[in-house]
């Protein structure tokens, strides 16, 4: 199998993960596809772009309802590719169509969350591996049923786009947490304070359970309390409050939490769209230093604060300190891992039950809310409200006229229409 050595470079299986003996992908590129053209595809753009460079993937397509925005963003894929000698993407407005007359080993969703169970599965029955924008799916019922139609042995899976997980300042903090040498984690710090006005929620899809799935803590906050979970390990328990202070909408605009996990830290959790002075922050208090992220949509090694407790040796601090070469965390960064996992046949990271997890957390955060109760992890699953919507159908919370019964597990037809727009902010690019 032809690997490029500045791909090898840049990325590795996971810890612990070995190759499986067959390589479909063998000799050759990866086909790739851009299912949703809008502002979020540019990043998908730039990490298909930098991985074209190596001959590691081609795209060969991209979708979306509107043909006009497919055209031009297939324009700026050919701009954008000039150096490789890979051909033009062909533009298309039809998901099946698509998948029968392309066959592509890598579809990247980048659509509104509600689309992304139908496309997702649709994807993977195609013979498919997904790599789908946060959030993944509005709700745990519709994440299971795209699990399901996952492969068994060898792929295609599908996984979740975070990628603050990802680059090297998370990959060294992950280390130095699990190995414990700043000895165990026993406070933590989760925040997401952004600002949206009402031009932003302006945007008929925003606000509403029936669109956007849910509110910050979905739609904002999820990269923080994803990237806290994977550095922290298993939750064990969750307590919070949520409200509308600012602006009209069906969902939140800020919510609190308190989390206690596996290992017996605690966390508080902050997501908000009502905070000029915008950061994104995690902070972990070990018995020997505190290790602090501040950042806004993706960080490098610089982000990264390490503060020891007093008596450390100076030379156990600078090894601490030592994140060596900087890989910003980014869509690339992420990329390059699940292709390498594509190649040796094994299921990606942010997949899965690891790529559940934060979905469950978040879940569990709204139910806590609207209830006012105590929710444990792994608690809620069918038969729950909350499996299957996020409301709940708390009232005052759940909208008077949803169609969408919190009985109901949702439709997995419907996959020839994609949305003209994503999931994320203008501004959230990079994010």
């Amino acid at each position: 199998m032809h690997v490029s050595k500045r791909f090898l470079a840049h990325c590795s299986l996971p810890d612990g993960v070995f190759p499986t003996s067959a390589h479909p992908f063998e000799g050759r590129a990866l086909r790739a596809a851009v299912i949703g053209t809008g502002a979020i595809s540019r990043s998908h753009l730039t990490a298909l772009t930098e991985l074209a460079a190596d001959n590691e993937v081609e795209l060969v397509a991209a979708v979306d309802v509107d043909e006009a925005a497919v055209a031009a963003f297939c324009a700026v894929a050919v701009a954008e590719a000039a150096a490789t000698t890979h051909p033009a993407p062909r533009p298309y407005t039809d998901l099946d169509l698509m998948l029968a007359e392309e066959r592509p080993d890598l579809v990247t969703v980048c659509t509104p969350p509600t689309l992304h169970r139908a496309q997702s599965v649709a994807a993977l029955r195609a013979g498919a591996w997904v790599w789908c924008e946060k959030p993944p799916c509005p709700s745990l019922a519709d994440f299971d049923a795209v699990e399901a139609a996952e492969g068994t042995d060898g792929g295609p899976f599908a996984s979740v786009v975070f990628q603050h997980r990802f680059g090297s300042g998370t990959r060294h903090v992950r280390r130095l947490l699990a190995e414990r040498a700043l000895g165990r984690p026993l406070v933590a710090h989760c925040q997401t304070t952004w600002y949206r006005d009402t031009a932003y929620y302006a945007v008929p899809w925003r606000g509403r359970w029936d669109t956007e799935g849910g509110g910050p803590a979905m739609g904002h906050g999820i990269h923080q309390m994803d990237l806290l979970l994977d550095l922290l390990g298993p939750w064990t328990e969750v307590r919070a409050m949520a409200g509308r202070l600012v602006h009209d909408v069906q969902t939140e605009d800020v919510s609190t939490a308190l989390v206690r996990f596996d290992s017996g830290a605690m966390a508080t959790v902050v997501n908000s769209v009502l905070s000029p002075d915008e950061v994104s922050r995690i902070r972990v208090d070990c018995e020997r230093a505190t290790v602090e992220l501040t950042h806004l949509y993706g960080h490098r090694n610089d982000d990264w604060r390490v503060t020891p407790a007093p008596g450390v040796p100076e030379a156990q601090v600078a090894e601490w300190r030592d994140f060596g070469p900087d890989v910003p965390s980014s869509h690339t960064a992420q990329l390059r891992e699940l292709v390498a996992s594509m190649r040796a046949g094994v299921r990606p990271r942010s997949s899965g039950a690891d790529g559940r997890t934060s979905l469950e957390l978040i879940t569990a955060l709204y139910k806590s809310a609207f209830t006012g109760g105590t929710v444990r992890a792994g608690e809620i699953g069918p038969g729950d409200p909350y499996y299957t919507v996020l409301h709940g159908g708390a009232p005052g919370w759940a909208p008077p006229d949803s169609t969408r019964k919190t009985g109901d597990t949702g439709k997995t037809g419907d996959t020839g229409n994609t949305g003209g727009t994503d999931n994320a902010d203008d501004t959230e690019v990079a994010a």
